[in-house]
C-alpha cells in the first residue's frame, strides 16, 4: 500500500503539526506535547468533555474538538490507546470547576487508561469526573443484561454522543445532566458496518488482514475486528437491507419514531457511493414508518484507508433533538 508519509514512527506526530497548522482558531495543544489537544475556546464554569483513543480514524477522536462539542483529546499512536498521562494533562487542561466528562468508545486499553487518568484527576488535582463508555456496534454482542459488562465496540455512533453531550455542556447544565445527556445516546444509538478492503498500519507496513476483491464483510469493526458474516459482494441496496434490518430490530422502533441518521465511510468508500447507501436507507425507514430529522453523510470515524461504511440511527426525543440540532464548529464539524 503506497502512502504520502515521511518515516513510519513519525506519522502521528506529523499529521498533529499539520492538524494545528490548519485550524489555530478552534485547537491547540497543551504543554510540549502535541498528542493533547485542546480547544482554544474556553468557557469559564462549563462542564469540559475530553475523549480520547488511537490514530488512524479521522476525523474520530481529536476531529471534534472545538465550539459546542468537545474540549480536549488525548490522541494514541495508529490503533493504540493514549497514556493515563496525557489524558491527564487534557483534563487539567480543560476543567473550569464544573469536572470533566470522559467519553470514550469500549475498548480495554481506553477503558482501563482514561480509568487511571480519572483516578489520578481526583486524588492528585481535585477535579470530578465522570465517565460515559459508547459501545453501539450491534455486531459485536446482544444487549448486555442488568450488571453485566456490554462487550459491544464504540465506534461511528459516538459522533451522536459528542455532539448531544457538547451541546447540553454549552448550555451550562451540571456535570451530572451532561452525564445523563451523553447516557441517553449511548442508550438510543446503534450502528452497523461493512468492510470491503483491509487497511495498512503505517509501522506495520501491510494490511492487518485479507479479504478477496469480490468480498465483504459485514460487521467489521473499526480496526479490523472480525464480523458477523463475510461473503461476496452484493448490491448496495441488499447490502443496507441487511445492515438495517439489524439495526432496526436491535432497538424496536413503532411507526412515527424520529431518528438521525450517520452515513459514515470507513476511508477509502467516494461520497457518490455513500449516497447510494443514504437513497436506500431513505427508503427503507419510509417503509418503516420511521421519521428522519438529519442526516449527516460522509467520513466521520474511519479506518485508515479502509474501504466500507456504517450506518448509526439515534432513536430522538424533544431533548436529544435540541442538543443536537444546537450550533457546532470544530476542524471536521460545522452546524450552523
Amino acid at each position: 500500500m503506497k502512502k504520502i508519509i515521511n518515516k513510519p514512527e513519525d506519522y502521528v506526530k506529523e499529521m498533529m503539526e499539520g492538524l494545528y497548522i490548519a485550524h489555530p482558531d478552534l485547537i491547540t495543544y497543551t504543554g510540549d506535547d502535541v498528542h493533547c489537544l485542546v480547544s482554544v475556546n474556553k468557557k469559564p464554569g462549563k462542564v469540559g468533555i475530553a475523549t480520547g483513543g488511537g490514530s488512524g480514524h479521522l476525523p474520530l477522536f481529536l476531529g471534534y474538538v472545538g465550539k459546542g462539542m468537545l474540549d480536549g483529546c488525548s490522541v494514541g499512536d495508529v490503533f493504540q490507546s493514549p497514556s493515563p498521562d496525557q489524558m491527564l494533562k487534557v483534563t487539567k487542561e480543560i476543567d473550569s470547576g464544573a469536572g470533566v466528562l470522559y467519553i470514550y468508545g469500549n475498548y480495554n486499553g481506553d477503558i482501563f487508561n482514561f480509568d487511571m487518568a480519572a483516578e489520578q484527576a481526583d486524588f492528585e488535582e481535585d477535579i470530578k469526573v465522570e465517565s460515559v463508555v459508547a459501545g453501539e456496534d450491534v455486531a459485536s454482542a446482544g444487549p448486555a443484561a442488568p450488571g453485566e459488562k456490554n462487550t459491544r465496540r464504540g465506534v461511528a455512533g459516538i459522533i451522536f454522543i459528542y455532539k448531544c453531550a457538547g451541546a447540553a455542556a454549552d448550555a451550562m447544565l451540571s456535570l451530572d445532566e451532561v452525564k445523563r445527556v451523553a447516557e441517553k445516546a449511548a442508550a438510543n444509538v446503534r450502528t452497523m458496518g461493512v468492510a470491503l478492503t483491509p487497511c495498512t498500519v503505517p509501522r506495520v507496513g501491510k494490511p492487518g488482514f485479507e479479504i478477496g476483491d469480490d468480498e465483504m464483510e459485514i460487521g467489521m469493526g473499526i480496526h479490523g475486528e472480525t464480523g458477523i458474516r463475510r461473503g461476496k459482494l452484493e448490491p448496495a441496496d441488499q447490502i443496507v437491507e441487511e445492515m438495517m434490518d439489524k439495526i432496526v430490530a436491535d432497538l424496536p422502533y413503532v411507526n412515527g419514531d424520529e431518528v438521525a441518521v450517520l452515513v459514515n465511510g470507513l476511508g477509502a468508500t467516494p461520497l457518490d457511493e455513500q449516497y447510494i447507501v443514504t437513497r436506500k436507507i431513505d427508503s427503507y425507514l419510509k417503509e418503516k414508518g420511521i421519521k428522519v430529522h438529519r442526516y449527516y453523510v460522509g467520513e466521520y470515524a474511519t479506518s485508515i484507508e479502509m474501504a466500507g461504511f456504517s450506518i448509526s440511527l439515534l432513536k430522538l426525543d424533544d431533548e436529544l433533538k435540541g442538543y443536537l440540532d444546537a450550533p457546532a464548529q470544530t476542524p471536521f464539524f460545522v452546524q450552523l
